[in-house]
């Protein structure tokens, strides 16, 4: 420097710009053994944080190890070659451990409501929008916003999800917005990035937001309106770019009339809302997911498994007020319990079902008795017609919606004229 004394007090990126000084006040981590060009020189630069007596960091200090780094070429290549390969690394991990698992096609229906909450799915996925979906405990909706994320203009970015109802409420806003260095006792010396952060350019999915309390409320209003955060115990604003997919199976309307949620909140979450529908409103999905189910279920079982006519019929007498996750439960149970080699019956599904949310032997007689292939008939023609009406007479696109190939579709057609 040609004037020391000219710099004390500048911004320390004015005076050298490629220094990593901040980032070592802001994490709290030292970086030893950098290598960091200065105009047009190489120097092997070693940063350490500075604490004060309370254990608060008040600044970095930096030392110039090596300023000629011509004797340490063959070890200064290998270090740039393990720093590389260990940030792709890290990236494939974080990639890996933020990605999704599931598509559009594993939100499995043929039925009139399963194809309308598809269609909307696709809609959501084109456009960015926040999306609100609103269906009982066990329907999917985890499954129904990763799929979103997964066709989004996003599916390369991080999807995030956070549960509301499993995190106390005392610690909700760090999980949101992160934790400055030192905030409180017991904090880490360094920044832990909130989900805001860890989601930023791709989704973040809220699920069961019906449960986060007021205050909280208006904050989360706020990081949305704005597009900005800020850490527990730190003054500085962090900008975050994030779409936002929410859940609840909780009546948000009649909340915002009782005043347990915010309106203004809601109207930011609920640009387009997607109703999933319980399946005890679309029983002619019985059979898909029962197939669906099955074939992942006899994968970690190492055996084959499949169900009856009368079996899946057996499990349309019940109401399944867990839904998709309970079906699965009863599924598995039964291929636990089964002698028949992984052939489920209607009698293996008896043993299993529940007692409770059977229907009333009155209500199932009231409806008269048909043959089951007529009612099956009945139903898989009825998924046909709305599939193409939904892709407006398109076949291409009507067996692409019921997860079937066109020359089966065609056959189906052929049978139903």
């Amino acid at each position: 420097l040609k004037d020391p004394a000219g710099v004390i007090g500048r911004p320390v990126r004015q005076v050298i710009p490629e220094t990593r000084m901040p980032e070592v006040v802001e994490t709290g981590k030292p970086l030893l053994l950098d290598i960091m060009e200065y105009q047009q020189q190489q120097l092997v630069v070693t940063r350490l944080p500075y604490y004060d007596d309370s254990g608060n960091i008040v600044g970095a200090v930096a030392f110039v190890l090596y300023d000629d780094l011509q004797p340490l070429t063959p070890l200064v290549s290998k270090y740039r070659r393990l720093h590389q390969d260990l940030a792709a690394a890290r990236k494939a991990l974080a990639r890996k451990a933020r990605s999704t698992r599931y598509s559009l096609g594993d939100f499995v229906g043929a039925s009139p409501g399963a194809l309308e909450v598809k269609r909307r799915a696709r809609l959501a996925a084109g456009r960015e929008m926040a999306v609100l979906l609103l269906g009982e405990t066990g329907t999917g909706k985890e499954v129904l916003a990763q799929a979103i994320h997964s066709v989004s203009t996003r599916a390369e970015k991080p999807f995030v999800g956070v549960n509301v109802a499993a995190i106390p409420d005392n610690l909700l806003e760090a999980e949101f917005f992160g934790v400055a260095p030192g905030a409180y006792t017991g904090a880490d010396r360094k920044l832990r990035e909130g989900k805001f952060q860890l989601a930023n350019g791709g989704t973040l999915f809220l699920d069961e937001v019906g449960d986060m309390p007021l205050a909280l409320q208006a904050k989360l209003l706020r990081a949305l309106q704005e597009g900005e955060v800020e850490p527990l115990g730190s003054n500085t604003i962090t900008s975050v770019d994030v779409r936002v997919i929410a859940a609840t199976s909780r009546n948000l309307e009649a909340m915002i009339a009782d005043g347990s949620f915010r309106s203004d909140l809601y109207y930011r979450l609920n640009v387009l809302e997607i109703p999933i529908p319980p399946l005890r409103e679309r029983l002619a999905d019985l059979g898909l997911l029962c197939e669906t189910l099955l074939c992942d279920i006899s994968e970690g079982l190492d055996m084959r498994a499949e169900i009856t006519d009368a079996g899946v019929a057996a499990l349309a007498s019940y109401d399944w007020p867990g839904n998709i996750r309970e079906l699965r439960n009863v599924l598995e149970r039964a291929l636990t319990m089964s002698e028949e080699g992984g052939m489920l019956d209607a009698d293996a599904m008896f043993k299993v079902l529940p007692r409770v949310g059977a229907r009333p032997a009155s209500q199932i007689a009231s409806r008269p008795v048909r043959p089951l292939a007529v009612t099956l008939a009945e139903a898989e023609a009825q998924a046909v017609e709305e599939a193409l009406v939904a892709s407006r007479g398109n076949r291409t696109k009507a067996a692409r919606l019921l997860g079937i190939s066109r020359s089966v579709l065609y056959e189906k057609l052929a049978k139903m004229s």
